[in-house]
């Protein structure tokens, strides 16, 4: 029998009209205020249309909508939603930056994670890159993001009776989601076209609001497109190699030929993740047409290029054959006068065969490039050296900035409610200022703990709700589903609850709690003591060895010594993680290290209060001071990865017998642990201004978009005459380096008396270059201190005198400040006052 179904769609009533705005603007995905209008008109129906505000007003009863308009309370707070709305979206640019005026910026991301109701992302990729375009909306920059809107998005995850995950696509009406088709001034939707495989592939642009920002979204499912070239947005991440590239084709040449179309012409081109490195082909092929060479084109376009590399795990770089590369850019190569070799150069990563690899290709199209925390960049300094072969990891361009998270998004309402109570508003201006935070001691201990009572409540009823449907889809018995459920009464929330939940991948480890399970009973066989651990998160559906994890931790949680103890909830999105990352006690995260490139769900943890308990690894490694949480020592010397398993997982069971749960259920004096609330308080004060989405923007904006704007100008001088500058140069210098030699000429002393000058000289044959070509430093250490970054002085060589024979002598008079044995290294490199990074030509000698 086949069921039909129609919308019956409501009249908003006139005092209600703006509404439809606000469900049109994606900013509701951070102001809860927002939200709530739509959701006190009709709670069920909130939950039943997945959160999202455009499809609810279609469906809520029109006598809902009509006895709001009469309710004074309800339009009380439309007024004030629609006050503060007005007023965000007038403020001018904050004052934090010395952006030059005019300057836009283009991020260009796989995935946006603003909402659980638009499901184009994955993980912590996409919802990093969501809190950068919210964090962009409120310091009201000059910025748009670009993406791939997918017909299906990713996959809903559903976990049967033997733990195996169940994905699901689902078609997405595009009309549900607060986007609409960019329009020409003729009233006509925008198309842009890209050649792939040798036909003529078309691509509608959707345009949303995100606060002060836009956002732009290619989408190649159209009827003038063959099927499959209609597939290649379908799914994030899906399909094969051959889809991939596509995708990444569509994301980076259709990218920037979308902004053209809609008339944006940015400065700044942020490369979030290698995804969309083709951008800077596009850009360059540009440039060749207008009549710049290629070499040229190449360094304007890197030196406007900021790339962001997200990955710890060498696998995790895209590579594509040079057959494909034939297949999918013979015509672009040819426009800007390259053959395939040349071409595949630009994606060669000396280290890693044959390929074109687009961290290598992005790379080499930049100028800034940044990893994700402190110990990322060392990490990522390592992965890449061979792009920069003869300078020393530490010292390659390679910078970071920490991931942080949007506070707005993720801070419960309930702690803004304490905030506005205790500090009055003005804490939202001071989100980044440490000195600011330590107010938080001023919060009464009774309040602090019953806040966080409250938000475990709260997760405790979802998780509750959500596991009790899971398990009976899956056939289980009213008595097996007590007997699981027992700890997870939100009228009760005194039982210790330990959250891990993320995306699924084998180097996070999900299985570490349980590699000793005798150690593991022990721990939770105490009665008097309970502790419960939950677990969540999606695995790629082709990572098979990811969802080998979900089963053992689904076996782990039948066995009766664990039954009700471990949990595996279904269905990890947005809305999941904000009650997890509120409502547990402690947040657990065991990755291998050094393969977490930064993780946020523990900043959302920390900055509501709860405790982390983390390998020191990504951001833990910054985050962690000894009274914030608690910290498991990586056993990184041990090569042998059981036995590092083993030591950690000794670690991890130490700490929760000897640590959290003593101190958790220490209640002697008060209904709850002093000592805890005091702990929950310096995770907050010490967490929230240092992790904050606000703390990083300022960061890309200092360390990265500034200088990527200046030098964006610097290299376009001329008709692009710099930027041709530049590239012969380093041409010139690429061709004579091999043959320029350093040799001191000076004789070393052993020692000298304080106070006295040490004469140092070298003469280099230069090979053809000129004196100021080169620069000679001299790197000398802390008297008795080892030579290691950050403990040494830099001193540079002047030239002396003219060439003699070929040699250009330079001299440095060293004068020691202090007493002591002082070790010092003398080395050569390459120089021009273009250069966006002295050492970005990779070339160094060493004496």
């Amino acid at each position: 029998m086949q069921r039909f179904t129609i919308e019956i769609r409501p009249a908003i009533p006139a005092r209600l009209e703006r509404l439809a705005e606000l469900s049109c603007d994606l900013r509701y995905s951070w102001d809860r205020n927002t939200r709530t209008l739509f959701s006190r008109l009709d709670r069920s129906l909130w939950d039943a249309c997945g959160h999202n505000p455009k499809v609810f007003l279609r469906r809520v009863d029109e006598r809902k909508l009509a006895h709001a308009a009469d309710d004074p309370v309800y339009l009380d707070a439309y007024d004030r939603t629609l006050s503060r709305y007005d007023t965000y979206q007038s403020q001018s640019r904050r004052t934090v930056t010395e952006l030059a005026e005019g300057t836009l910026i283009a991020y260009f991301s796989a995935e946006f994670g603003f909402h659980e109701s638009i499901q184009i992302y994955s993980g912590g990729l996409g919802i990093l890159a969501g809190d950068h375009c919210k964090a962009a909306s409120d310091l009201a920059l000059d910025f748009v993001g670009v993406g791939l809107l997918y017909r299906q998005g990713y996959f809903e995850q559903t976990i049967d009776a033997e733990g195996n995950q169940v994905a699901t696509y689902k078609q997405t009406d595009f009309r549900d989601l607060p986007f609409s088709p960019a329009l020409s001034p003729g009233g006509g939707e925008l198309r842009v076209r890209l050649e792939l495989d040798g036909r003529d592939v078309a691509l509608r642009i959707w345009e949303a609001k995100a606060g002060r920002i836009k956002l732009y979204f290619l989408d190649s499912d159209l009827p003038e497109n063959e099927s499959d070239d209609r597939a290649i947005t379908y799914q994030l991440y899906g399909g094969d190699q051959t889809n991939r590239i596509k995708q990444e084709i569509v994301l980076g040449v259709g990218g920037v030929r979308a902004l053209r179309a809609v008339g944006v012409s940015p400065t700044v081109w942020h490369v979030n993740e290698g995804h969309a490195a083709f951008s800077i082909i596009e850009r360059c092929r540009e440039m060749t047409q207008a009549g710049v060479e290629f070499p040229a084109a190449l360094e304007a376009c890197a030196g406007a290029t900021v790339f962001t590399t997200h990955t710890a795990v060498r696998a995790g770089h895209d590579v594509f054959s040079s057959d494909m590369i034939e297949r999918f850019f013979a015509k672009s190569y040819e426009q800007m006068g390259l053959t395939l070799d040349s071409f595949m150069a630009l994606g060669d990563k000396p280290d890693n065969g044959d390929g074109f690899n687009l961290t290598a290709l992005a790379v080499r199209g930049s100028r800034l490039h940044n990893a994700v925390s402190r110990i990322h960049q060392g990490v990522s300094s390592r992965l890449l050296a061979s792009m920069w072969p003869q300078i020393p990891p530490e010292e390659n361009p390679v910078s970071y900035v920490t991931n942080g998270v949007h506070v707005a998004t993720f801070l419960a309402r309930e702690w803004a409610d304490v905030f506005d109570a205790v500090f009055g508003g003005e804490w939202r201006s001071h989100l980044t200022a440490a000195d600011f935070w330590s107010r938080v001691d001023s919060i009464p201990e009774h309040l602090f703990w019953s806040v966080r009572q409250t938000l475990k409540s709260r997760m405790l009823e979802t998780v509750r709700t959500r596991l009790t449907h899971q398990w009976e889809r899956n056939g289980c018995s009213g008595g097996e589903i007590a007997r699981m459920a027992r700890y997870l009464d939100p009228r009760d929330p005194n039982i210790l609850t330990v959250g891990f939940a993320r995306r699924f991948a084998t180097y996070k480890r999900a299985t570490l709690l349980f590699h000793d399970l005798d150690r593991l009973r022990a721990i939770v066989a105490d009665e008097s003591r309970p502790i419960v651990f939950v677990f969540a998160g999606k695995a790629h559906p082709a990572d098979r060895p990811a969802q080998d994890l979900m089963r053992s931790i689904h076996a782990f949680s039948k066995m009766p010594e664990f039954q009700g103890r471990v949990l595996l909830i279904e269905g990890y999105d947005l809305a999941l993680a904000r009650r997890l990352t509120s409502g547990v006690d402690v947040w657990l995260n065991t990755p291998e290290y050094p393969l977490e490139a930064s993780g946020t769900s523990g900043q959302k943890a920390g900055m509501n209060g709860v405790l982390n308990l983390s390998v020191l690894d990504g951001w833990w490694g910054e985050g962690f001071d000894g009274t914030n949480g608690w910290a498991i020592k990586p056993f990184a010397a041990v090569p042998d990865q059981e036995r590092r398993n083993a030591e950690e997982a000794g670690s991890l069971y130490d700490i929760l017998g000897d640590e959290v749960i003593p101190l958790y259920y220490h209640r002697d004096v008060h209904e709850y642990s002093n000592d805890w609330v005091l702990r929950s308080k310096r995770s907050m004060q010490t967490l929230l201004p240092r992790f904050s989405a606000g703390r990083m923007m300022e960061h890309y904006l200092s360390r990265l978009y500034e200088p990527a704007s200046r030098q964006a100008v610097r290299l376009a001088a001329g008709g692009f005459a710099a930027a041709s500058d530049l590239a012969t140069w380093k041409q010139r210098v690429r061709d004579a380096w091999s043959g320029v030699r350093v040799r001191r000429t000076d004789e070393a002393r052993e020692s000298e008396s304080f106070g006295s000058g040490v004469l140092l000289e070298v003469a280099v044959a230069l090979n053809g270059l000129e004196a100021s070509d080169v620069r000679i430093e001299c790197l000398a250490s802390l008297p008795n201190a080892p030579l290691a970054i950050g403990d040494r002085e830099v001193l540079r060589f002047t030239p002396h005198g003219t060439p003699e024979n070929g040699e250009q002598r330079y001299r440095l008079d060293l004068r020691p400040k202090y007493c002591g044995l002082l070790t010092y290294e003398i080395r050569a490199y390459p120089y021009h006052e273009a250069l966006t990074h002295p050492f970005e030509t990779g070339l160094m000698l060493y004496l």
